[in-house]
C-alpha cells in the first residue's frame, strides 16, 4: 500500500482501492464483476438522492432506538445530506445492469456514507472500525428493503415530470384542435376513403388520447407510496429493533414530503414487482399511442406532391444527402422510435417481474434501469414532439377541401336524403366517371342545390344530422 492506494478486507479476501475512492472492497468486487452497460448507477441521480433519503432516516431511527452511537448516526445523517444535495454522485460507480438483487448498489451507498461520515469526524477512509458500511450505515437494514424502498422513492420523485410534459403536449394539440376547428377534411378507416371530418377534431382526439394517460399515470403513481423499509432480508423484520419500521417510515415521509405508508404485508411487498409491471404497462400504453400519433403526422404531412399534403410539419433539417430539397418528418420519427424502445423494456420489465422466486425477486436492478430509461425517454420525447413539432404545424385548408369534395365517399352525406342503394349507384358512377358526387347528384336532381349545400356545411358535417329529401 502507497499514498495513493488502500487495502480494504472482506470475507472473501483483500483487494486495493485507490486512496481517495469513497467507495470500498465490495463496490470495487461489484466493478470487477458488472462491466455491463458502461453506465453508473449516479446517472440516474433521483435514485442516488433516495438512497440518501432512505439511509438518513434509517439513521436517524436508529439513533432514537439507541443502536445506532449518536457521533456515528450524526456524522452519517450529514454525510446523507450531501448524497441528497448531489455532491457525491460521482462516487456512485457500480453498473446499472448488476447480479445481487441490488445490494452492490446499496454497498456502493453503504461505503460512500461510511467514508464520507469518517472524514466529518476527522478519520481517514477505510477506518471502519470507527464507522462500519455494514454495521453502522446498514444498521436495521438489508438490501431488500433498502432498494426497493429508494426505487419506488425515485419513481415518486420523476413521474411528475412525465405527467407535466404528457399533460402540455395535450395541451397544444388542443390548441391545434381550435386554430383548425373549421377546415373540413376527409376522414379514412383502413386508409380508405371514409366521411368528412375537420381537422380540429382529428387533433382534438389527438390530444383526448394522450391526457387520458395523465390520469392513468397519477393512479400508478399511489402504489409505490407503499414502502417495505424495516422487512429487511425477507420482510420478517429481523434484526430491525421495535418501533424502527414505523420511525423510519415518518422520517421518510418528512424528509421526501411524500405521503408514504408502510406496507400491510412486509413479506409480500418484499417480492412483489406488480407495481413497476403496472407502471411498465402505463408507459408503453403512453408510447404506443404516442407512435399511432406520429404515425398520422407523417401520413397526413406526406409529399408534398405525392402524398395527403393536409398539414405541413416544421421543416426542421434537410432530409437527403442525394435529393436537393427533401425535407423528412424527423421529429415523428424519433418519437416512434422512443416508442418502439419503450415497448421492448416493457417486455424485458415483465420477465424480469416473472422471474422472481420465493421470498424476492433478484431482477430488480434491471427493472429499475428500463423504468428510468423509459419515463426518461418519453418525458423527452413528449417535449421534442411538442416544441419542435406540434407546436408549429400548419394546414392546407383547400387541399383537405379538394380531397373531401373529390372523394366519392361523400356520398355517405346523402344517404339518408337518397338512401344506401341510390348513393351507392353514386358513388360508382362517380368513380368510373371520374366525376364528383356532387355534380351528379345535382345533375340527376336528385336533391336541390339548397339541400345539397345544407348537407355539405361546415357545422353539419361536423354535427350530422339525419336528412331525409
Amino acid at each position: 500500500m502507497n499514498r495513493q492506494t488502500r487495502i480494504e478486507k472482506d470475507f472473501l479476501g483483500e483487494k486495493v482501492v485507490p486512496a481517495d475512492a469513497y467507495y470500498g472492497i465490495q463496490t470495487y468486487r461489484a466493478l470487477e464483476n458488472f462491466t455491463i452497460t458502461d453506465i453508473p448507477i449516479s446517472l440516474e441521480p433521483r435514485m442516488i438522492q433516495a438512497l440518501g433519503f432512505v439511509k438518513k432516516a434509517a439513521a436517524m431511527a436508529n439513533m432514537d432506538l439507541g443502536v445506532l452511537p449518536e457521533d456515528v448516526g450524526t456524522a452519517i445523517v450529514a454525510a446523507c445530506d450531501e448524497v441528497i444535495a448531489g455532491t457525491m454522485n460521482q462516487h456512485f460507480v457500480v453498473d446499472v445492469i448488476q447480479g445481487g438483487a441490488g445490494t452492490s448498489t446499496n454497498m456502493n451507498a453503504n461505503e460512500v456514507l461510511a467514508n464520507k461520515a469518517l472524514e466529518i469526524l476527522g478519520y481517514a477512509r477505510g477506518r471502519y472500525d470507527i464507522v462500519h458500511p455494514n454495521n453502522h450505515v446498514n444498521c436495521s437494514q438489508s438490501t431488500n428493503d433498502v432498494y426497493p424502498t429508494a426505487l419506488r422513492i425515485a419513481l415518486l420523485l420523476i413521474i411528475p415530470a412525465l405527467v407535466k410534459a404528457v399533460h402540455s403536449l395535450a395541451s397544444t394539440f388542443r390548441e391545434k384542435a381550435i386554430e383548425f376547428d373549421d377546415i373540413i377534411k376527409l376522414g379514412r378507416t383502413q386508409l380508405q376513403d371514409a366521411v368528412p371530418m375537420t381537422l380540429g377534431q382529428e387533433f382534438g382526439a389527438f390530444a383526448t388520447a394522450i391526457r387520458e394517460d395523465t390520469a392513468r399515470l397519477e393512479a400508478v403513481y399511489e402504489l409505490f407510496c407503499e414502502i417495505n423499509i424495516g422487512a429487511t432480508a425477507i420482510g420478517s423484520g429481523l434484526n430491525a429493533p421495535s418501533g424502527y419500521r414505523e420511525r423510519t417510515v415518518a422520517y421518510l415521509g418528512a424528509l421526501t414530503h411524500l405521503p408514504l405508508i408502510s406496507s400491510s404485508d412486509l413479506i409480500e411487498a418484499t417480492w412483489d414487482t406488480g407495481a413497476y409491471v403496472q407502471l411498465s404497462g402505463v408507459l408503453r400504453r403512453l408510447a404506443i399511442k404516442l407512435s399511432k400519433i406520429c404515425n398520422d403526422l407523417r401520413l397526413l404531412s406526406s409529399g408534398p406532391r405525392g402524398g395527403f399534403n393536409e398539414i405541413n410539419l416544421p421543416r426542421m433539417q434537410p432530409g437527403s444527402s442525394i435529393m436537393p430539397g427533401k425535407v423528412n418528418p424527423v421529429i415523428p420519427e424519433v418519437v416512434n422510435q422512443v416508442a418502439f424502445q419503450v415497448i421492448g423494456m416493457d417486455l424485458t420489465i415483465s420477465l424480469a417481474s416473472e422471474a422472481g422466486q420465493l421470498q424476492l425477486n433478484a431482477m430488480e436492478p434491471v427493472i429499475a434501469f428500463d423504468l428510468f430509461t423509459m419515463l426518461e425517454m418519453l418525458k423527452r420525447g413528449c417535449r421534442v414532439l411538442e416544441e419542435r413539432c406540434v407546436r408549429g404545424i400548419t394546414a392546407n385548408p383547400d387541399r383537405c377541401r379538394e380531397l373531401v369534395f373529390n372523394s366519392t365517399s361523400i356520398v355517405t352525406a346523402f344517404s339518408p336524403a337518397l338512401g344506401y342503394e341510390v348513393s351507392a349507384s353514386i358513388a360508382r358512377e362517380a368513380l368510373e366517371s371520374g366525376r364528383s358526387v356532387h355534380d351528379l347528384v345535382l345533375e340527376k336532381g336528385l336533391l336541390s342545390r339548397e339541400t345539397i349545400d345544407e348537407i355539405l356545411a361546415v357545422e353539419n358535417l361536423k354535427h350530422p344530422y339525419y336528412h331525409r329529401a
